[in-house]
């Protein structure tokens, strides 16, 4: 409803004096239960989702919830029916008491800023690094002609360790709102007509807040459109948009990290009003590998050897991150634990390559035939070892 404020604690179920661990468990609990793919048939699941994330992407920051517990205070964000260009009795205009005050003694000072940054600190509560749970993260970016952009797009993506080094592609299914194909996004059955809608006048846009400081936001009854079928489409129930998922290939460049992000522009959410879509983020996570480990550009490997081998040396073929495979000569008398360095054979990235090192373990036998077992006691014999 336009001019309603939302009460973060209680869109999450929690106390004023709630936790940090308190206040996520509750946000993953109703994160999970109004997630827009668990509640294909509902709608009222999608505007619910936003606003637990909204709640809690303010209650999770201590300095946003700093400010919005002060602003809470004031009075349903009336601020106490102060009146600004008004001084404090007593006080003359022009002076620092010569600004709007708050009941309670707190300034717009003391909350962030001067009376000129009311409108910011609104936009550092509810649109600055307003994250939608389970993927989307960043506010809609408004236009001065009602435009939105769409929300970005975040995933996790794992990548083989060798596409990791070498550089390579892989592929992610990403679930996206796209236009209703049937009613080309209209929200309305072909052939009928749209009417204006009565909750937000067309606008597109509700309010909470009171006066002139006021947070504006879709309007949950039009979705953002400003007008509302007569005959709601059926294959999207009036939205306008469907959940679609589509596969991406993502370029993965070489020695990439755990961690390491690439934004892929326009292919996160759509627009509203003809906005802009968001981006998409990926995140890379790296899969551990068998044989190869990497430490910053070098990668090491652990190569087994036997006794013969380590005693009176030996060339040994080993695996590289390329696919080809080096000699490597094993010196007579190689103790188990021994790192020999591979030069030029490491991760390349901006320039530079790392090297393979490869450490030797010396593995000994479980079992000896009689043949080996006499020639093991004639060799124990031969150089005074005991046994």
């Amino acid at each position: 409803m336009a001019g309603a404020q939302k009460d973060f604690y209680e869109i999450l179920g929690v106390g004023e004096k709630a936790g940090a661990a308190e206040i996520k468990k509750a946000y993953r609990k109703l994160a999970k239960r109004y997630h827009p793919d668990a509640n294909a048939d509902d709608p009222s699941a999608a505007e619910r989702f936003k606003e637990v994330g909204e709640a809690y992407s303010v209650l999770s920051d201590p300095e946003k919830r700093k400010k919005y517990d002060q602003m809470r205070r004031m009075g349903s964000f009336g601020f106490g029916g102060g009146r600004p260009g008004g001084g404090r009795p007593g006080q003359a205009a022009g002076g620092r008491g010569g600004g709007f005050q708050a009941p309670g003694d707190i300034s717009f000072e003391d909350l962030g800023g001067g009376f000129g940054n009311i409108s910011d600190l609104f936009s550092s509560l509810f649109d600055r690094g307003r994250k939608a749970a389970g993927g989307g993260s960043g506010g809609e970016a408004r236009a001065g002609d009602g435009r939105r952009k769409g929300q970005d797009v975040e995933y996790v993506v794992e990548v083989p360790f060798l596409t990791a080094a070498r550089g390579g592609k892989v592929s992610v299914q990403v679930a996206i709102s796209e236009d209703c194909a049937t009613c080309a996004g209209t929200g309305a059955t072909p052939g009928t007509s749209l009417t204006r809608c009565t909750e937000c006048g067309g606008s597109g846009n509700v309010s909470f807040g009171q006066g002139g400081f006021a947070v504006k936001r879709p309007c949950p009854a039009c979705f953002g459109r400003g007008r509302i079928p007569q005959d709601p489409c059926r294959s999207c129930d009036g939205r306008g948009e469907v959940r679609q998922k589509r596969t991406i290939a993502i370029k993965v460049p070489a020695g990439t990290d755990s961690g390491n992000k690439v934004r892929l522009s326009g292919q996160g959410e759509r627009g509203r009003s003809g906005g802009p879509p968001g981006d998409l983020i990926i995140t890379f996570r790296v899969k551990p590998h068998r044989f190869f480990r990497r430490e910053g550009l070098d990668v090491h490997v652990t190569v087994p050897i036997n006794v013969v081998q380590a005693t009176l040396g030996s060339k040994i073929r080993v695996r590289t991150i390329s696919g080809k495979k080096v000699v490597l000569t094993i010196p007579g008398g190689t103790q188990t634990g021994t790192k020999f360095r591979v030069r030029g054979q490491g991760v390349e990235k901006a320039g530079r390559t790392g090297d393979q090192y490869v450490e030797v373990k010396v593995e000994v036998p479980d079992e000896l035939s009689d043949e080996e077992q006499e020639a093991m006691e004639g060799f124990a014999q031969a150089t005074g070892l005991k046994h």
